[in-house]
């Protein structure tokens, strides 16, 4: 089975301006994810697909070459991941390179390792459409909502109590790795997944820098890990 490791990173950032190059615990943030991407796959198989000539320079000091720069209308607000996979796919596709299966790696999950990619991709079957990184989340605990007499009332059943070892066991993503079937993205989309597994990751490698405090979090678990 034939893997493609992909690597997103527009140059359009406005929470953090050029986020993925900006130094993270003294590394360019997009340098966790090739660093995670090569320990378990050789650069043949690595694909930045960015717009950005920074991010380019960044990522080709690295001894990874960038196989494109990724076209404008997959570079906007709105374009969608959907819209950046099917394009990579493609693209190799057109130089006679089938990939089974595409391993997404957002740069702004730093805390990812080469380890938790390989477990992620070892839950992957040709049958399923994506298995895809999540963490626990106790919403079903401390999420209310306002009924019709303007009066706070648990959103989820709590019948067996409120307790964290009681609670309904939810997921949310968190953005980290996504393994996911190259002919179900092409022929339905990420919309249309109906097989999704889980792989499930601690609360510390689930970080996901979306603005400063994110980013200030990260940079002190790293510099705590280090000690």
């Amino acid at each position: 089975m034939r893997t493609l490791f992909l690597i997103p990173a527009r140059g359009g950032s406005k929470g953090i301006p050029h986020k993925n190059i900006k130094e993270l615990a003294g590394k360019p943030l997009i340098c966790y994810s090739i660093e995670a991407a090569r320990g378990v796959t050789g650069d043949e198989n690595i694909c930045v697909s960015t717009d950005d000539e920074a991010i380019i320079e960044c990522v080709e000091k690295t001894g990874l070459k960038v196989p494109f720069v990724r076209p404008a209308e997959l570079a906007s607000d709105t374009a969608s991941s959907n819209d950046v996979i099917c394009h990579a796919i493609n693209f190799y596709k057109e130089k006679s390179i089938e990939y089974d299966n595409v391993v997404l790696l957002q740069p702004t999950s730093p805390l990812r390792t080469s380890e938790q990619i390989k477990e992620a991709m070892a839950l992957y079957r040709d049958d399923i459409d994506m298995v895809v990184s999540v963490k626990e989340n106790l919403s079903s605990v401390v999420l209310f909502k306002e009924n019709d007499k303007g009066y706070l009332e648990h959103a989820f059943d709590v019948s067996k109590g409120v307790r964290r070892q009681d609670a309904l066991k939810m997921y949310e993503y968190n953005g980290a790795i996504y393994v996911i079937n190259c002919k179900s993205v092409l022929e339905k989309g990420m919309g249309g997944f109906e097989k999704i597994i889980k792989y499930v990751m601690s609360e510390e490698s689930s970080v996901d820098i979306d603005n400063m405090l994110d980013w200030y979090f990260c940079e002190t678990l790293i510099e705590h890990q280090e000690k």
